[in-house]
């Protein structure tokens, strides 16, 4: 009779036991899920709603705009832009931006091996921070950009992003945008720059503060030259085509 006994004890011992959460922590976990999951639909909304709409500021855009008493910005449609000035803008900020999916490993891999010397964004990740985001250097900022560069390349055209870019970069103080850019310096609407002006415009990204397209110094006219060849080189090898149609 000892035989089944040990054998009851035996299978006893080998069921595996179930841990339960206790009732607090379940309820943590359950508000865990439902938090990341409208975190996850009101970042899809607002991604969505700017494939349509244009976004009417920026957070550093309305920061600019109370220190200074107003800012210049005027929105213009892809199409009423010089296309020289969106070419620039790509060989001047990311000559890949047609290539890669919103991040570009290669530059990344560059930028590690020159010890963060040198920047690795795309127009992608510069149009999120600049509609999304704020400005300066966190761990939550970029988090945050590396969940919505995707979404952003995944719901937007290349052109779309570009597009948006190109309206809410800034070009000086109090300058936003290629539309205000073009009349600011040039007197001309944006669909009128020539390829010099182009090229002189994107030459000042990324310190538009400190550079002046009109009165450019030895270093923003020798990189206003490379703009200008980049941009004749991207069109000739394919790598405007993602945006140019």
């Amino acid at each position: 009779m000892a035989k089944p006994a040990k054998t009851a004890r035996r299978k006893a011992a080998s069921t595996p036991s179930r841990v339960s959460l206790a009732p607090g922590r379940k309820d943590v976990v359950r508000w865990a899920i439902r938090a990341a999951i409208g975190l996850v639909a009101v970042l899809l909304a607002a991604v969505l709603f700017f494939s349509v709409f244009n976004p009417p500021t920026t957070i550093y855009m309305a920061a600019e705009s109370r220190r200074l008493g107003g800012v210049e910005q005027e929105w213009v449609d892809f199409d009423n832009v010089a296309p020289s000035m969106a070419r620039s803008i790509v060989a001047a900020e990311d000559a890949n931006f047609c290539l890669h999916w919103g991040f570009d490993m290669g530059e990344i891999r560059r930028a590690i091996d020159a010890g963060g010397q040198r920047g690795a964004s795309t127009i992608s990740q510069q149009t999120v921070k600049n509609v999304y985001l704020w400005q300066g250097r966190s761990w939550p900022r970029k988090a945050l950009e590396a969940v919505l560069t995707p979404l952003v390349e995944t719901f937007w055209s290349k052109q779309r992003i570009l597009e948006v870019y190109m309206n809410v970069a800034e070009f000086g103080e109090g300058v936003f945008g290629v539309q205000a850019a073009a009349r600011h310096y040039y007197n001309v609407d944006a669909a009128r720059l020539t390829p010099s002006q182009s090229a002189r415009l994107a030459a000042i990204l990324p310190d538009p503060k400190g550079r002046d397209p009109r009165r450019p110094t030895a270093f923003v006219q020798r990189r206003a030259a490379a703009i200008q060849d980049g941009a004749q080189t991207i069109r000739a090898d394919g790598r405007a085509n993602c945006f140019t149609g």
